[in-house]
Protein backbone atom coordinates (compact mmCIF):
# COMPACT_ATOMS: atom_id res chain seq x y z
CA UNK A 1 0.00 0.00 0.00
CA UNK A 2 1.20 3.57 -0.70
CA UNK A 3 2.27 5.16 2.41
CA UNK A 4 1.28 8.65 2.73
CA UNK A 5 3.62 11.07 4.46
CA UNK A 6 2.58 14.44 6.31
CA UNK A 7 5.19 17.02 6.46
CA UNK A 8 3.80 19.03 8.86
CA UNK A 9 3.83 19.45 12.78
CA UNK A 10 -0.04 20.86 12.76
CA UNK A 11 -2.51 18.55 14.62
CA UNK A 12 -5.09 20.28 12.59
CA UNK A 13 -3.91 18.57 8.92
CA UNK A 14 -2.84 15.30 11.36
CA UNK A 15 -6.30 15.13 12.40
CA UNK A 16 -8.10 16.56 9.15
CA UNK A 17 -6.31 13.63 7.43
CA UNK A 18 -7.26 10.71 9.89
CA UNK A 19 -10.87 11.48 10.19
CA UNK A 20 -11.09 11.40 5.89
CA UNK A 21 -9.37 7.47 6.76
CA UNK A 22 -5.27 8.47 6.26
CA UNK A 23 -2.89 7.12 8.80
CA UNK A 24 -0.15 9.22 7.49
CA UNK A 25 3.57 9.40 9.12
CA UNK A 26 4.40 12.49 10.13
CA UNK A 27 7.73 13.71 9.29
CA UNK A 28 8.39 17.33 10.42
CA UNK A 29 10.74 19.40 8.38
CA UNK A 30 13.30 21.57 9.25
CA UNK A 31 12.78 24.18 6.89
CA UNK A 32 13.71 27.46 7.45
CA UNK A 33 10.18 29.22 7.08
CA UNK A 34 11.53 32.76 7.51
CA UNK A 35 14.15 32.48 4.86
CA UNK A 36 11.74 31.32 2.30
CA UNK A 37 9.24 33.92 2.79
CA UNK A 38 12.36 36.24 2.56
CA UNK A 39 13.14 34.89 -0.74
CA UNK A 40 9.69 35.79 -2.08
CA UNK A 41 8.91 38.57 -0.55
CA UNK A 42 7.64 40.34 -3.92
CA UNK A 43 5.36 36.96 -5.04
CA UNK A 44 1.83 37.11 -4.59
CA UNK A 45 0.88 35.43 -1.45
CA UNK A 46 -0.31 32.46 -3.37
CA UNK A 47 3.11 31.62 -4.32
CA UNK A 48 4.76 32.19 -0.69
CA UNK A 49 2.62 29.83 0.83
CA UNK A 50 2.87 27.30 -2.01
CA UNK A 51 6.53 28.02 -1.89
CA UNK A 52 6.68 27.31 1.62
CA UNK A 53 4.79 23.91 0.77
CA UNK A 54 7.41 22.75 -1.50
CA UNK A 55 10.48 23.25 0.32
CA UNK A 56 8.43 21.40 2.75
CA UNK A 57 7.51 18.26 0.67
CA UNK A 58 11.03 18.50 -0.36
CA UNK A 59 13.21 18.71 2.40
CA UNK A 60 11.11 15.80 3.97
CA UNK A 61 11.96 13.34 0.81
CA UNK A 62 15.82 13.82 1.64
CA UNK A 63 15.15 12.47 5.01
CA UNK A 64 12.91 9.12 4.04
CA UNK A 65 14.20 5.65 4.36
CA UNK A 66 14.96 3.63 1.03
CA UNK A 67 12.00 1.67 1.75
CA UNK A 68 9.60 4.28 2.45
CA UNK A 69 10.53 6.22 -0.42
CA UNK A 70 10.40 2.75 -2.76
CA UNK A 71 6.29 4.04 -2.74
CA UNK A 72 4.81 7.03 -0.79
CA UNK A 73 3.27 9.96 -1.30
CA UNK A 74 4.58 13.31 0.47
CA UNK A 75 2.60 16.46 1.45
CA UNK A 76 3.62 19.75 2.43
CA UNK A 77 0.95 22.34 3.60
CA UNK A 78 1.65 25.74 4.85
CA UNK A 79 -1.19 28.26 5.49
CA UNK A 80 -1.33 31.72 5.69
CA UNK A 81 -3.81 34.77 6.75
CA UNK A 82 -4.06 37.48 4.46
CA UNK A 83 -5.50 40.57 5.53
CA UNK A 84 -4.71 44.44 4.25
CA UNK A 85 -2.26 43.13 1.11
CA UNK A 86 -0.23 41.28 3.80
CA UNK A 87 0.42 37.93 4.85
CA UNK A 88 0.07 36.81 8.73
CA UNK A 89 1.76 33.97 9.90
CA UNK A 90 1.79 32.51 13.31
CA UNK A 91 1.70 35.32 15.79
CA UNK A 92 4.63 33.89 18.07
CA UNK A 93 3.88 36.19 21.29
CA UNK A 94 0.61 37.05 22.90
CA UNK A 95 1.29 41.26 21.82
CA UNK A 96 1.16 40.29 18.36
CA UNK A 97 -1.78 37.86 18.44
CA UNK A 98 -3.51 40.45 20.54
CA UNK A 99 -2.58 43.07 17.57
CA UNK A 100 -3.89 40.67 14.61
CA UNK A 101 -6.99 39.92 16.36
CA UNK A 102 -7.92 43.96 17.01
CA UNK A 103 -7.41 44.58 13.05
CA UNK A 104 -9.25 41.65 11.81
CA UNK A 105 -12.28 41.50 14.16
CA UNK A 106 -15.50 42.33 12.88
CA UNK A 107 -13.96 41.54 8.93
CA UNK A 108 -13.06 39.19 6.07
CA UNK A 109 -9.58 37.60 5.48
CA UNK A 110 -8.43 34.98 3.49
CA UNK A 111 -6.77 31.92 4.52
CA UNK A 112 -4.41 30.53 2.02
CA UNK A 113 -3.22 27.12 2.30
CA UNK A 114 -0.48 26.04 -0.32
CA UNK A 115 -0.29 22.21 -1.24
CA UNK A 116 2.27 20.32 -2.48
CA UNK A 117 2.28 16.42 -3.32
CA UNK A 118 4.94 14.66 -4.34
CA UNK A 119 4.59 10.90 -5.32
CA UNK A 120 7.67 9.06 -5.21
CA UNK A 121 8.40 6.06 -6.80
CA UNK A 122 11.91 3.95 -6.16
CA UNK A 123 13.63 7.02 -4.64
CA UNK A 124 12.12 9.22 -7.38
CA UNK A 125 9.50 12.27 -7.50
CA UNK A 126 7.17 10.54 -10.07
CA UNK A 127 4.61 13.24 -10.37
CA UNK A 128 4.76 16.96 -8.84
CA UNK A 129 2.21 18.61 -8.46
CA UNK A 130 1.36 22.14 -6.40
CA UNK A 131 -1.69 24.08 -5.97
CA UNK A 132 -3.49 25.99 -3.35
CA UNK A 133 -6.90 26.49 -1.44
CA UNK A 134 -8.69 29.29 -0.67
CA UNK A 135 -11.00 30.45 1.79
CA UNK A 136 -12.66 33.51 3.05
CA UNK A 137 -12.96 33.88 7.26
CA UNK A 138 -15.87 36.12 8.48
CA UNK A 139 -14.22 37.25 12.26
CA UNK A 140 -16.32 37.87 15.14
CA UNK A 141 -15.86 40.80 17.65
CA UNK A 142 -14.64 39.05 20.89
CA UNK A 143 -15.15 41.22 23.80
CA UNK A 144 -11.81 42.48 25.61
CA UNK A 145 -12.58 39.77 28.53
CA UNK A 146 -12.70 36.85 25.78
CA UNK A 147 -9.69 38.17 23.91
CA UNK A 148 -7.82 38.51 26.36
CA UNK A 149 -8.78 34.72 28.08
CA UNK A 150 -8.72 33.43 24.43
CA UNK A 151 -4.85 34.95 24.17
CA UNK A 152 -3.57 33.30 27.77
CA UNK A 153 -4.91 29.48 26.27
CA UNK A 154 -1.89 30.28 24.41
CA UNK A 155 -3.29 28.37 21.06
CA UNK A 156 -3.41 31.65 19.35
CA UNK A 157 0.40 31.88 19.23
CA UNK A 158 1.34 29.06 17.06
CA UNK A 159 -1.11 29.14 14.73
CA UNK A 160 -1.78 31.21 11.08
CA UNK A 161 -3.37 34.73 11.41
CA UNK A 162 -3.69 34.13 15.55
CA UNK A 163 -6.75 31.79 15.30
CA UNK A 164 -8.53 28.41 14.83
CA UNK A 165 -11.39 27.06 13.45
CA UNK A 166 -11.49 23.65 15.00
CA UNK A 167 -10.33 24.98 18.50
CA UNK A 168 -11.49 27.47 20.73
CA UNK A 169 -10.67 30.19 18.36
CA UNK A 170 -14.22 28.84 16.34
CA UNK A 171 -16.03 30.93 18.80
CA UNK A 172 -15.12 34.10 17.55
CA UNK A 173 -15.58 32.69 13.58
CA UNK A 174 -19.02 33.79 12.37
CA UNK A 175 -18.38 32.09 8.66
CA UNK A 176 -16.64 31.17 6.01
CA UNK A 177 -16.82 30.70 2.43
CA UNK A 178 -15.23 28.02 0.94
CA UNK A 179 -14.23 24.72 2.37
CA UNK A 180 -13.30 24.25 6.24
CA UNK A 181 -10.56 21.91 5.76
CA UNK A 182 -8.56 24.71 4.07
CA UNK A 183 -9.07 26.46 7.21
CA UNK A 184 -7.68 23.71 9.47
CA UNK A 185 -4.41 23.50 7.43
CA UNK A 186 -5.44 21.27 5.02
CA UNK A 187 -8.44 21.21 1.87
CA UNK A 188 -9.52 18.15 1.23
CA UNK A 189 -11.04 18.82 -1.95
CA UNK A 190 -8.11 20.12 -3.11
CA UNK A 191 -5.71 17.74 -2.11
CA UNK A 192 -8.41 14.58 -3.76
CA UNK A 193 -8.09 16.47 -7.16
CA UNK A 194 -3.44 16.79 -6.93
CA UNK A 195 -3.21 12.97 -5.81
CA UNK A 196 -6.13 12.34 -9.07
CA UNK A 197 -3.77 14.38 -11.36
CA UNK A 198 -0.53 12.41 -10.38
CA UNK A 199 -2.58 8.95 -10.75
CA UNK A 200 -3.46 8.28 -7.19
CA UNK A 201 -7.15 7.55 -5.99
CA UNK A 202 -8.19 8.01 -2.06
CA UNK A 203 -9.66 4.70 -2.30
CA UNK A 204 -6.00 3.22 -2.29
CA UNK A 205 -4.73 4.95 0.58
CA UNK A 206 -7.43 4.79 3.08
CA UNK A 207 -6.19 2.73 6.23
CA UNK A 208 -7.64 -0.60 6.46
CA UNK A 209 -10.42 -0.65 8.96
CA UNK A 210 -9.85 -2.82 11.92
CA UNK A 211 -12.96 -5.85 11.92
CA UNK A 212 -13.71 -5.09 8.49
Amino acid sequence: MTRVVLGSASTGRLGVLRQAGLDPLVVVSGVDEDAVIASLADAPPERVVSGLAVAKADEVLTRLPAALAADCVVIGCDSMLFLDGRLCGKPGDVDTARRQWQTMAGRTAQLYTGHAVLAVRDGAVAHRVVDTGITAVRFGSPSEADLEAYLRTGEPLGVAGGFTLDGMGGWFVDGIEGDPSNVIGLSLPLLRRMLAAAGISIAQLWAPRTGS
